[in-house]
């Protein structure tokens, strides 16, 4: 259990499904762990929930250029740098055609999903350079690789980003810093329940099964199956592997 000891792991969206169950699994396997995200509130419930000495919390707005630099100043003065950063904040906007979605909508997700990470890795990769390298975890969506009726800001922030990392793989490589994404297909998380609302409103449960269905597993990711494979990306058992797009979306794109 510890393919991550001496590791310092920062992770946006920290306080989520996801973020929890990543920061769970990295810390099993030995790392320190910096949680970051809007609520202080959430935070510090994740922190307890963690239970370790080596998780701390950060309160960041990752659309802000300000709040990245303070996120990678808290993991330097708590924990002594960044080895792995995960950039897994996101929000999923409204479910409506793209005739009558909001603009300001549109431009949240943008900004949380998108712009979130650049600023996230611009501030992060100087101070993963001085340590000698590390690695980006991206977290993007299996809509980042198909479309989607009535998704569209969501899925053009999804394939938007994969476009970013592959850019950054390129620019980072000879600094010794892996980028990847992880393409998750639904996942049983909060978000998911709001988007099941949005495409049948008061049917959630039913527009759930329809999802599932879909999937040749038969059944949505847990947030623990998409931290192993960040987990993998994180960790030296993957130090050939940058550039790529990891799709953990139960045979959807197959």
């Amino acid at each position: 259990m510890t393919r991550l000891m001496g590791k310092v792991a920062v992770i946006t969206g920290g306080a989520g499904g996801i973020g929890r169950a990543a920061g769970r699994c990295f810390l099993e396997q030995g790392a320190d762990v910096l949680l970051v995200d809007l609520d202080e509130g959430t935070l510090r419930e994740a922190c307890s929930e963690l239970g370790s000495n080596k998780v701390s919390y950060c309160v960041a707005d990752v659309t802000r250029a300000a709040d990245n630099e303070a996120m990678v100043a808290t993991a330097i003065e708590k924990f002594g740098g960044i080895d792995i950063f995960l950039a897994n904040a996101g929000v999923e906007g409204d479910v409506a055609p793209i005739t009558e979605y909001d603009e300001a909508k549109f431009d949240q997700v943008m900004a949380v999903n998108v712009k979130g990470p650049f600023l996230g890795l611009k501030s992060v990769i100087p101070a993963m350079e001085k340590r000698g390298g590390g690695s980006i975890v991206i977290t993007s969506s299996v809509a980042g690789v198909g479309g989607s009726g009535n998704f569209a800001p969501y899925v053009t922030s999804k394939h938007a980003v994969i476009g970013l990392m592959r850019s950054a793989a390129k620019e980072c490589a000879p600094k010794g810093i892996r980028v990847n994404t992880v393409n998750p297909s639904p996942v049983d998380t909060r978000m998911m329940r709001s988007i099941e609302e949005g495409i049948a409103p008061g049917h959630g449960a039913a527009a759930k099964a329809q999802m599932e269905a879909s999937i040749p597993l038969g059944r949505y990711a847990t947030p623990e199956d998409i931290a192993k494979v960040m987990l993998f990306l994180a960790s030296d058992d993957s130090s050939f592997v940058t550039g790529s797009v990891y799709m953990a979306d139960g045979g959807s794109t197959a």
